[in-house]
């Protein structure tokens, strides 16, 4: 259906693709991996027709559907959420518009001639009959539900969202239009488990084809069933999913690795032969013979290795062993009732992951284990000696817009050395060049995974975190969940990373509202099987 034929790319001296190829067949479900820089983004802008190869071919039938999601949406407003995303329903969508137009003059016709409206007004209810339009409002209720809309939401001004929900409120126009093609740049960036688990549903069930990036390594093997890599300006295609992925590309790096040794070794004794015997007339020919045979000889290349960050983190001092009691709690905003006389203690080492839907009250109570927010009733006592460090995405804004990445981190902690600030930031995907980077022009995950290297650097006791993993890819994903199972201190969560649940969490509270909250004495893998479910509002991909 798509096809990339010996494809080259390049942006001045950057080179993307060197004769790169792959195929997107019909129906297929296929992820798209590759560090940062590597050329995702290309690829979807090629097959869209936004950029063009330099070199080599990109098919596609003229006829085929595209909805492609990006992380950079428009300016949305005007128009209520559910108008919003039926005008993004493609033909369909400009037709019930059409529609609603025509409707409106016939009623009060002024200067137009009666018998066409009435004519065109046929014309287009055949057409938008036939596309299925009449059900286009049902559907597109259902995949707003899908992705969290209440229904106050889904009827409320599009404008008012911030931007995560007009995220959602594009990805719905894109679903909504069932076109042949889904090109899906992070989809899974702002949306909450619940709402995940619901997309992971319908990109299984979706009829047409998927070519997405993805950091939700859940979703990457419940979804696609071949990965396209793109590495050092190659493209690769492995079958199978992202962890079948994984095991194929370390085998191959194994045995090219053992190629590589053995020709090395082999190539060291036949250079320790040319040097020893060079100078000797009796051995001229088999010397020259073997200088030929060495220019011959194709070189094995090393393999290239996924770089993998990593960082060791001070160790924390010990604290008491109650580290937060939480007594009879009661929080509400306005007549809204949050929380009421809810109670929780967290002792020494314990990794309690926070559940809920949206409204539950999960950051709330963070807020309120932070100090950032004060309870209306109860208490919230931190124990003895414990240092806490919290992360939550309002701390993005403390971040100095005048200074580098790197610049932070020494005013951060003056009295470290470069080369350990300079590694703390290559751990959350800081490399080179980037260390200079102003924080003005940094992109919010960007600035996420700098606060988080200031918080995790400083080594308190106690962790409570909202949202770590938010734009983190795998690759620093796994590192942070390496770094935080080896750390020797206290983390209270909220993630909607089920890798990141199941590695890090060994106790979870499930809130919801007007119901006692519900704890879990064992970590997220037993959580779902005492519950049936992944998460508490689960919702039916339809």
């Amino acid at each position: 259906m798509i096809s990339f034929s010996n494809v080259s790319k390049q942006y001045g001296g950057q080179i993307l693709f060197v004769d790169a190829s792959f195929h997107l067949g019909t129906g297929e479900k296929v992820g798209l991996v590759g560090p940062n820089g590597a050329g995702k983004s290309t690829i979807f802008r090629l097959i869209t027709g936004e950029e063009h190869p330099d070199d080599g071919m990109v098919d596609r039938p003229k006829r085929l559907s595209l909805g492609y999601f990006r992380q950079d949406v428009g300016d949305l407003k005007g128009r209520s959420v559910l108008a919003e995303t039926l005008s993004g329903a493609g033909e369909a969508g400009a037709l019930g518009e059409e529609l609603a137009k025509l409707e409106h003059k016939l009623g009060d016709p002024g200067d137009e001639d009666m018998n066409t409206l009435v004519e065109r007004f046929g014309e287009v209810q055949a057409r938008y009959q036939e596309l299925g339009g009449y059900d286009l409002e049902a559907r597109a209720q259902a995949i707003l539900a899908g992705l969290g809309f209440a229904p106050e939401l889904i009827a409320g001004d599009v404008g008012a969202l911030s931007g995560g929900w007009k995220m959602r409120v594009a990805l719905a126009q894109i679903l909504l239009a069932r076109p042949d093609v889904l090109l899906l740049d992070e989809p899974t960036n702002y949306l909450d488990i619940e709402s995940i688990i619901w997309l992971e549903a319908f990109l299984k069930d979706y009829p047409g084809a998927v070519l997405m990036t993805c950091h939700d390594r859940d979703v990457m093997n419940r979804v696609v069933a071949k990965i396209v890599e793109i590495d050092a300006g190659d493209i690769k295609s492995y079958s199978g999913d992202y962890e079948f992925y994984e095991q194929q590309r370390a085998l191959a790096s194994a045995q090219q690795q053992a190629q590589y040794e053995r020709q090395q070794a082999m190539l060291a004794k036949e250079e320790a032969f040319i040097a020893r015997f060079k100078a000797r007339a009796s051995h001229a020919a088999q010397v020259q013979s073997r200088v030929k045979k060495l220019e011959k000889i194709e070189k094995v290349e090393p393999p290239r290795r996924i770089i993998e960050k990593t960082f060791d983190f001070k160790k924390a001092q010990r604290s008491g062993d109650d580290v937060i009691k939480v007594e009879k709690v009661g929080k509400q905003y306005g007549s809204r009732v949050i929380h009421d006389e809810l109670s929780l203690l967290v002792r020494r080492n314990e990794r309690w992951a926070v559940m809920g839907e949206n409204g539950a009250g999960k950051t709330t109570l963070l807020k309120m284990m932070a100090g950032v927010t004060s309870p209306d009733a109860g208490s919230v006592t931190v124990g003895a000696s414990v240092t806490m460090g919290y992360f939550a995405q309002h701390q993005l804004e403390q971040l100095d817009a005048s200074r580098t990445v790197i610049e932070e981190l020494v005013a951060h902690s003056p009295t470290t050395n470069l080369g350990t600030l300079r590694s703390l930031a290559g751990a959350f995907g800081f490399h080179g060049d980037d260390h200079e980077k102003p924080i003005k022009v940094l992109s919010g995950g960007e600035k996420a995974r700098l606060a988080l290297a200031k918080i995790l650097f400083d080594a308190p006791n106690l962790l409570v975190l909202d949202e770590p993993t938010n734009h983190l890819d795998l690759v620093t994903k796994r590192a942070l969940v390496k770094a935080l199972s080896e750390y020797e201190g206290t983390i209270v969560f909220v993630s909607h990373d089920r890798a990141f649940l199941r590695a890090i969490a060994t106790r979870v509270i499930e809130l919801a509202p007007g119901v006692r909250p519900h704890v879990y004495g064992g970590p997220y893998d037993e959580y779902v099987a005492a519950t049936g479910r992944e998460a508490p509002g689960m919702r039916q991909a339809s």
